[in-house]
């Protein structure tokens, strides 16, 4: 499965135009972007590194006849950050393709350069569904993870168990958005309705104030 998304990001580059008819360089130089050093490093960070470097030895190491170069950054989950990192491989490290994104307001920015630039990116951590929606750049871009609609779809099954008033509470960023979008999507598919909603700072630890307001209003969960 690792070399299959190596493959993947294989296909995206040498599909991104003309530019990629032949890979210029003696090198095919995929950047891993995600976060080494805050929330999301535990469940991706220096893991999704180590993986695509074994993922680029299972491939054979090379595409193309071109050896695989694996570069690794921290996005620190800030979408300027992440965007500065892309910006400077592409045009100084000529990396040809940005993958893992982990966090999907860094993953929108980092979109958005590599169809300004026609570079690829392989979007393995970013969850939001706008992905392969609004925000598709089939061109540019896979999305190879979950997404937030098939997580409100799940949600939203576990309505007749678990009761119809429901309160929200979300991250404050773009997944987050999406996913409550995606479970108030599911809720009403159920007849089940979002009695309230609460956003809070990416990182927050404690939920004690945000649990209080949720008991007032009463949800079933």
């Amino acid at each position: 499965m690792r070399a299959y998304g190596i493959a993947i990001i294989a296909a995206v580059v040498l599909g991104c135009g003309t530019a990629y008819a032949e890979i210029a360089h003696d090198k095919v130089k995929i950047g891993v972007l995600t976060d080494l050093s805050g929330m999301y490093e535990a469940g991706a960070g220096n893991g999704s590194v180590e993986a695509a470097k074994m993922a680029a030895e299972e491939f054979g190491g090379k595409i193309n006849g071109k050896p695989i170069e694996i570069l690794a950054g921290d996005h620190q989950n800030k979408p300027d950050l992440g965007a500065a990192v892309a910006n400077r491989w592409f045009d100084v490290d000529k990396v040809d393709a940005i993958a893992e994104l982990v966090n999907s307001a860094v993953a929108f920015a980092v979109l958005d350069i590599a169809k300004q630039k026609n570079k690829a990116v392989l979007l393995a951590g970013a969850g939001s569904a706008d992905f392969t929606g609004k925000a598709c750049a089939p061109d540019h871009s896979v999305h190879w993870v979950y997404d937030s609609y098939e997580l409100g779809a799940a949600i939203g099954a576990a309505v007749p168990q678990l009761g119809k008033k429901w309160f929200l509470l979300n991250a404050d960023y773009a997944f987050g958005a999406a996913m409550e979008a995606g479970v108030r999507r599911a809720l009403e598919a159920q007849g089940a309705t979002g009695v309230g909603s609460l956003k809070h700072p990416l990182g927050t630890t404690d939920f004690s104030s945000y649990i209080l307001q949720a008991k007032a209003a009463n949800p079933d969960v």
